[in-house]
């Protein structure tokens, strides 16, 4: 994965604290960074700015933070990391359901945060980029228009279903798709609560594509929240 261009940075948090750290170290980066200690100054600024990244608390004094997630989503294109003390499986399926492109716990080390920076960036930089075709990772081939896929060169069988996960997890590629994400897209919203029919889809998909269906490369598991495709480039 290539190294990211330094971008604009928005941080989201009501503590000056945690603000003053992150505008350090990520100044230390060479990243442009803007503060907000609330909701409605943050999506002040990110209408008026436009930043590349928001970094998002969800305990805001003003406005619950899966709220002011939605409505910076619905203002600006930025890649969202929420950087939150809850640790509930709940707040991170809604906020990721909400259009976050990661999801870090406090405390946190400040290599785990740049690296999750960068994958997001790379995220968003690729979503705006998607391949109108042909999909290349490793020995994995897909074609998007014929559904042809082939690994080292051999046609790999899918179902319709199959395909339109696989699909799915491609143009999010680095991204985690919650469960209920996935079975909204491809089953349909009456299916949103049939996760495990869906361990049992995803395990055929990795037994046809994976080298090792037991130790993936491409699908990983998200424990309790989803999957995410991840390619061989490591993004």
């Amino acid at each position: 994965m290539g190294k990211i261009a330094k971008k604009k940075i928005l941080v989201i948090d009501d503590e000056p604290q945690i603000r003053k750290f992150l505008r350090i170290s990520l100044g230390a980066h060479g990243h442009a960074v803007l503060e907000a200690a609330t909701a409605g100054e943050a999506v002040a600024l990110a209408t008026d700015e436009a930043p590349d990244l928001i970094i998002l608390d969800l305990s805001l004094p003003d406005l619950d933070g899966h709220e002011a997630l939605s409505r910076l989503r619905d203002c600006c294109r930025a890649a969202i990391i929420v950087l939150t003390v809850r640790t509930g499986e709940a707040d991170k399926i809604e906020a990721l359901d909400r259009g976050a492109d990661d999801y870090v716990t406090k405390p946190f080390g400040i290599a785990e945060l740049m690296s999750r920076i960068e994958i997001a960036l790379h995220h968003r930089a690729a979503a705006g980029h998607a391949p109108n075709r042909e999909f290349r990772t490793a020995d994995l081939v897909v074609d998007l228009e014929t559904h042809r896929v082939t690994r080292g060169g051999r046609d790999v069988p899918l179902t319709n279903r199959e395909f339109e996960t696989l699909r799915l997890l491609i143009r999010h590629a680095g991204k985690v798709l919650t469960y209920q994400q996935i079975l909204r897209e491809v089953w349909g919203p009456a299916h949103i609560h049939e996760t495990q029919y869906l361990r049992v889809h995803m395990g055929k998909l990795r037994n046809k594509l994976e080298p090792e269906p037991t130790r993936p490369h491409f699908i990983i598991t998200e424990p309790a929240v989803g999957y995410r495709f991840k390619p061989a480039d490591g993004s």
